[in-house]
This record gives C-alpha cells, structure tokens and sequence, in this order.
C-alpha cells in the first residue's frame, strides 16, 4: 500500500523566520497546524494575530477541520498562537510528554511559583516517543528527537517529516544544541533517526534564515539532507558533529524573543496569570548585578 501524502501549507513568518504549517488530508479534508506563531511586538509589549488569522483564515476558506495543535517543542524565537487557534477552531494542543522537563527547568528560571503547573496539564496531549495519532484516514507518528530541547519531536505524517527546528534547510544545517537541556551528541543521535527514513521522505523545517540571501525555502527530502546536509551530510562522524556543533554555539547570541517565548510556550501558549493590578507581566531576570549597598 502507498504511503498517505498529506496536502501541505507552508505559512512564513518574517519577523521570527518561522514557518508554520497547515497539514490536511485530502480524503477527509481534517487537518493538523504545526509550530504557530503569535505576533509580538516585544519593545511595546503588544500581542497580534495577523498571522494566526491568515491561517484561521486559510482552513476555514479550504473547509478543512482541525483536530491537532502540534507544536515540536517549546521554543525559544516565537510565541504559540495555538490557545487563540483553538478558541476559533477547536482541535486539541499536543507536545512532546518530556515537556515536564523544560517546565521544571524554567519554572525555576522565572520563578513561576506553585501557581505554575509542571506537569504538563496545560496541554491537552503529552506525546511519547512512537505514539500515533490521526488526522482523518493519516496515520501520524510522533518520533522523539531530543538535543536541541529535552522535548523536541519530529512528527511523520504520511510521507511528510516536520523537523521543528533538528534541522534545517541543507544549506542551513543543525539546530543549536546549547539551550538547558540541550545537547549535541544526542542532538546528533536524533538526526540520525531522521536520516534513516527513506530517501523519498518530504522534510519541512521549520525555521529558514536564507543562507547567503537566498529566496525563502522549507522544503526538502531526507535524501537531500543526508547528502547534502552542510552539518550532518557525507556521513559526518559524531564527534567532529560535536566539536563544530559546540565550537559553532559558542558563537551565537540569544533569540531576542526568547525570554518571553518561554514563559508563554511553556504554558501552551498561555500568557502568565494576571498580577494584582489586573495585567499581565513577561519577567526578565536580572544577571550580574553587583551590590549597590
């Protein structure tokens, strides 16, 4: 029997160079949306939905019907849209069950207190590694893929690989592995999970930073990534991966989005509880501050 190919939508973020997704089965028009993005003005602290609104815009034009919210792991660049998604549209919020782990990390991080669960139960799916779920007659499979974040899954729906942020466009790499949590041998370990799949399997990213000013791409094959990758292609050993992959992280600054990306994603989307004066606070911690007694 052939393997399902899923219907596909692409939907690009500029401002976090992110790349959301639109999954659909063409049999039974339900779908899936992967890795959302809420629009932040972070100096202003204003919240928009210009670009959850074109995707609720798309589905709903398409007759589609959503079951999933997936979302690959808890990232650092963008805030989920996935709560505001699901007002409008239903469908259940689903991650990695290793979420526990992020949220122990920086619940602690940004003193979250015990009003903070770290159980997980602000999502409505914790996934393990191998757990299927369907989107109409497609068999999706949740492939757990750690390194870059304790929780980060890949996701196999069909013939059709979404990567989150393991991997990138072949001219782009690896995702980076220095985050809490994060490390780059497993990181290389769980790449070799995806290149084992066949050749002829669709790869979409969800990250381009259009190396070298090239236009926009997100998609590829897991053919092309094993030949091709500038990271993990030609049959890279794992410690030379290592040694670049954490000579090349000591380079990088932090998302500029990542404070609040975290504070929210580890919540499923959800902003912070209310404070006494009835707004709603992101916290930034302060490092290095030296007495002023």
């Amino acid at each position: 029997m052939a393997t399902p190919s899923p219907d596909v939508k692409g939907f690009f973020d500029p401002a976090t160079n992110t790349v959301s997704y639109v999954v659909s089965d063409p049999q039974t028009s339900h779908c899936a949306i992967i890795d959302s993005v809420l629009d932040l003005d972070y100096a202003a602290g204003d919240i928009s939905y210009e670009h959850a609104d074109e995707i609720i815009s798309f589905v709903k034009a398409q007759g589609l019907t959503l079951d999933w919210l997936v979302e690959t792991h808890v990232h650092a660049d963008h805030l989920s849209a996935a709560p505001y998604i699901q007002q409008v549209l239903g469908g259940q919020i689903a991650i990695s069950r290793e979420i526990t782990q992020v949220q122990d990390i920086f619940g602690k991080v940004f003193n979250a207190g015990t009003e903070f669960e770290r159980d997980g139960r602000q999502f409505d799916k914790l996934l393990a590694d191998g757990d299927t779920y369907m989107i109409g007659t497609i068999e999706c499979k949740a492939i757990h893929t750690p390194g870059h974040t304790p929780a980060c899954m890949v996701h196999l729906i069909g013939d059709a690989l979404f990567a989150g942020d393991t991997l990138f466009m072949p001219d782009g790499g690896s995702a980076r592995a220095d985050f809490p949590g994060g490390d780059a041998r497993t990181l290389y370990r769980s790449i070799m999970k995806i290149l084992a799949l066949p050749d002829e399997t669709r790869l979409f990213v969800c990250h381009d930073y259009q190396p070298g000013g090239r236009d926009i791409a997100w998609e590829t094959t897991v053919g092309e990534q094993r030949a091709n990758n500038i990271h993990v292609g030609n049959g890279i050993s794992e410690d030379d991966f290592v040694a670049m992959r954490e000579a090349r992280d000591a380079t990088l600054s932090m998302p500029k989005l990542i404070l609040p990306s975290i504070q929210v994603n580890m919540r499923a989307g959800h902003m912070p509880p209310e404070e006494d004066d009835g707004e709603v606070y992101l916290k930034v911690p302060v490092k290095g501050l030296r007495s002023q007694a």
